[in-house]
């Protein structure tokens, strides 16, 4: 229920009062919310960097009053803005005896606008010398746990203005995730990519494992989805000629939800015409590279207590990481049978019929990922775990492409993109009717439009996805997904 649909009768004393002092500064004509701009002239951080005893600055400074020491004639207070905290000293002498008592009248969370001049307090603090104090806006609702935090996580998420509020440190998170995205945009924009936009909004539920959001377009009566990726859009611009193509683009999936996992998020696709996953291997290296010096100041940072050094990239074939992490070699095996031995062997369940490829991922999963915590690229996949990629020309039992993982968590995903638009069709087909099956009321097609674009003829081209708020949650050394998240999604209370 919102304050607005309250009686009276629900609301507690301290939000009646609030309100009262409201009413009060609306019947003698000084209603805050009439107020347009204020124009402020420094941000805190700025004034306290600057200073130097013997300067005589006057500033105009706009924020949220956050604490008030009222000691008769003279109070101190402290106004937090978009870059600190600043403290005021606030004399009756100075602004005036009615302007005094109104300022005894606000309360912690009151948007002020303060003029004065700078001095520095006989404790060290760089205070404001009050000479005008204006209240901007009045909070109605007092600010969480005494104004000294909030704590309950849950909450947090929820009510992420009022966590930005008392967490000051929060916001460091998002103004970390803008940079990162801009020096994403930079390091692609240098070279030679262009940054693209794709529909949101599509017609098809395509064949992939991901499930959908579906709604409804009116006006054309169909039903439409929300994408779960942004690639085939972007193909079809290499095969336009848009040789290097990317998007920043949100993702909405209708799954689950934990610390990884969120149903609308951020990634990143890029194509690049006329190179390989290997060329796609090295961008990844370099980028991720730039992006930790330019984001921590250094390749080595750490996550949830672990040094990871971005500077220093393992390359392994899945067929070398297994037999790295489980002994168990690929080469040796003969025959499908002689690799389902070997998954016995070492107690990982596979299915009767599992054939080398499948039993290679199986053993992946359970000896391998859990041990790539410094960043390494895991390449050359079995066609079956990657149904829609490019076999390796000399060895068409596996593809190419790439998976990165860094703390044990796969970060991105690269390809040789498949440009057979026969192949290409036969594999849409098979992907759509093996989830006909799983799922008979499933409304999956074929994406037509794309294979005729294919048969125009596309490039050699390698491309990559990544997810930006697992990057995010790395660069931050953040434990959640929600934590990088403004408003991430959540459970309704009720």
């Amino acid at each position: 229920m919102s304050e607005n649909t309250m009686t009276e009768k629900e609301l507690s004393e301290v939000l009646q009062v609030r309100r009262d002092k409201l009413k009060a500064l609306q019947e003698a004509g000084n209603n805050p919310y009439e107020i347009t701009k204020f124009d402020f002239t420094h941000y805190s951080k700025d004034v306290i960097d600057s200073f130097e005893d013997g300067q005589e600055i006057t500033v105009k400074i706009a924020g949220r009053l956050m604490s008030k020491r009222v000691m008769g004639k003279a109070s101190f207070a402290h106004v937090r803005d978009a870059k600190g905290l600043i403290q005021l000293y606030v004399r009756r002498d100075d602004i005036g005896v009615d302007e005094y008592m109104a300022f005894k009248q606000m309360d912690i969370g009151d948007i002020v606008g303060v003029e004065g001049f700078v001095f520095r307090t006989q404790t060290g603090e760089v205070s404001v010398h009050v000479q005008k104090i204006q209240m901007l806006s009045k909070s109605l609702l007092p600010l969480p746990e005494k104004f000294h935090g909030l704590k309950d996580v849950d909450t947090r998420y929820r009510q992420r203005e009022v966590d930005l509020i008392v967490n000051p440190d929060v916001a460091e998170v998002f103004h970390k995730r803008s940079q990162i995205l801009k020096e994403i945009r930079n390091y692609l924009d240098s070279k030679g990519f262009l940054e693209v936009d794709t529909p949101i909004l599509v017609p098809l539920e395509i064949g992939a494992s991901a499930r959908p959001f579906k709604t409804h377009h009116n006006t054309l009566d169909m039903d439409m989805y929300l994408r779960i990726e942004t690639e085939l859009y972007l193909k079809r611009l290499i095969v336009g000629g848009l040789n290097r193509v990317y998007e920043v683009g949100r993702i909405f999936r209708n799954e689950g939800m934990d610390t990884k996992h969120n149903p609308e998020f951020t990634t990143i696709e890029l194509y690049q015409a006329y190179t390989d996953f290997e060329g796609m291997m090295d961008l990844v290296e370099e980028l991720y590279t730039i992006l930790a010096k330019k984001i921590c100041g250094s390749t080595k940072i750490t996550y949830q207590g672990k040094e990871i050094d971005m500077g220093s990239w393992e390359r392994l074939t899945m067929v070398e990481a297994v037999k790295k992490y489980s002994g168990c070699d690929y080469n040796d095996w003969k025959t499908d049978e002689d690799a389902r031995a070997c998954a016995k062997e070492k107690h990982v369940p596979v299915p009767e019929n599992a054939t080398k490829g499948t039993v290679l991922v199986e053993l992946f999963d359970a000896f391998v990922e859990e041990n790539l915590i410094q960043p390494t690229f895991i390449y050359d996949y079995p066609v079956e775990n990657s149904p829609l990629a490019k076999r390796k020309p000399n060895d068409p039992a596996f593809t190419e492409r790439f998976e990165y993982f860094i703390n044990a968590t796969e970060f991105g995903n690269a390809f040789s993109e498949l440009n057979d638009p026969i192949d290409q069709k036969q594999r849409f087909e098979k992907q759509v009717a093996q989830k006909l099956a799983e799922e008979p009321n499933s409304n999956a097609q074929v994406d037509y439009d794309f294979v005729t674009a294919l048969e125009y003829g596309m490039p050699p081209t390698g491309g990559l996805g990544f997810g930006v708020d697992r990057l995010v949650m790395l660069l931050t050394d953040s434990a959640s997904i929600r934590d990088v998240l403004l408003f991430p999604t959540m459970k309704p209370l009720d």
